[in-house]
């Protein structure tokens, strides 16, 4: 049967396979990115100020979710102590179980004598008039501070508890990723810490969800299109041929 009597002609075939197969793979990438998204973070709502600026009352989070015994020093934590109160709260962990910690010689953090670059610290001065007298961090657990210092209920305010105003690894559920509302993009790794040791944590796998999310509806969106487009493509040079063979046999 010719491609007159109604056949699609072999191109436009071809062409509508392949259209399948990339929005197949798209599908897949874009379906796959956000249930594993879903799986592996959490989006949390900040309450305070006390993270700025690197995160701002209001501002929407990813956590990753992590089992306290993964926090490194630097990272920027979600977690709940019955001790601090009953809300949700988002810190920066600057000391671990074991570790000395003392502010500020020299307008600087220290960590078993080491002072710490903090360059996530607001730029004027007022976070400099915190003091904390050299206090030992309980083992098997975290010591929390706000990167905005001069306004955060944090580590600091709890020094006469029990626990010297630290919190359990346990409390921990999640680990912040990145800022995606108002969009800020990826929180860095502090390398200040990363000489201690135990060093600085590695970032989760979030800039391979968005990587592949983006991807599958790209290919999603150039499957959808290349069918059509090359069955167009296969009937004008269909017509052509037969043109061609019909000028041919005059």
């Amino acid at each position: 049967m010719s491609a007159s009597s109604g056949t699609a002609p072999p191109g436009s075939r071809r062409g509508n396979v392949l259209s399948g197969i990339v929005v197949a793979l798209g599908f897949v990438l874009l379906v796959g990115g956000f249930a594993w998204g879903a799986w592996e973070y959490r989006p949390y709502t900040v309450p305070t100020a006390s993270m700025t600026p690197t995160i701002d009352a209001g501002d929407r989070v990813l956590g990753q979710r992590i089992s306290g015994d993964e926090v490194r020093r630097g990272d920027v934590v979600v977690f709940k102590d019955r001790a601090w109160g009953d809300e949700t709260l988002v810190k920066r962990v600057v000391a671990v179980g074991g570790d000395k910690i003392a502010c500020c010689t020299e307008g600087h953090l220290t960590v078993n004598g080491e002072q710490i670059a903090e360059p996530y610290l607001p730029t004027d001065a007022a976070h400099r008039g915190t003091r904390l007298p050299g206090t030992v961090v309980p083992k098997g657990r975290l010591f929390l501070l706000g990167d905005e210092r001069a306004g955060s209920l944090d580590s600091t305010a709890h020094l006469d508890d029990v626990a010297r105003g630290s919190v359990p690894r346990s409390a921990v559920s999640a680990r912040v990723d990145a800022v995606v509302f108002p969009w800020r993009g990826m929180l860095e790794r502090p390398s200040g810490f990363a000489a201690l040791p135990g060093g600085i944590s590695t970032p989760g796998p979030l800039r391979l969800l968005l990587g592949a999310v983006v991807l599958g509806a790209v290919l999603i969106l150039v499957g959808a299109a290349y069918g059509p487009l090359a069955s167009r493509a296969a009937r004008r040079r269909a017509a052509r041929r037969r043109r061609e063979a019909a000028a041919n046999a005059v």
